[in-house]
């Protein structure tokens, strides 16, 4: 089993920026790590997804070049850096993990993750 914990989420202004963090404990080896967001009303959505080794990332269109997933191995956490906030990113970001069958593989798929975060949520005003 895996349990994950995030951190990081706020309220903060358009244009500004946060850091998510998600720490893993349990069976940590060897997990693709992701985010997802879900907005009040709407369906949850991939945001970024990283693999095991970090040699593989995924990013949804709606990010890119604003936010960057990382992780730290020897701490079992993810980070996602959020820059350049949008009013439409308000939502509450999820981190999802799975032990990896495949090396490097990923998927923007809720059904294809394991294990889920209970959630922080991140508000960006206008």
């Amino acid at each position: 089993q895996v349990q994950l914990v995030e951190s990081g989420g706020g309220l903060v202004q358009a244009g500004g920026s946060l850091r998510l963090s998600c720490a893993a404990s349990g069976r940590t080896f060897n997990l693709a790590m992701g985010w997802f967001r879900q907005a009040p009303g709407k369906e949850r959505e991939c945001v970024a997804a990283i693999s095991w080794s970090g040699g593989s990332t995924y990013y949804e269109g709606f990010v890119k070049g604003r936010f960057t997933i990382s992780r730290d191995n020897a701490k079992n956490t993810a980070f996602l850096q959020m820059s350049n906030l949008k009013p439409e990113d308000t939502a509450v970001y999820y981190c999802a993990a799975r032990p990896e069958s495949i090396p490097g593989s990923l998927s923007r798929s809720t059904n294809w993750w394991h294990y889920w975060g209970q959630g922080t949520q991140v508000t960006v005003s206008s």
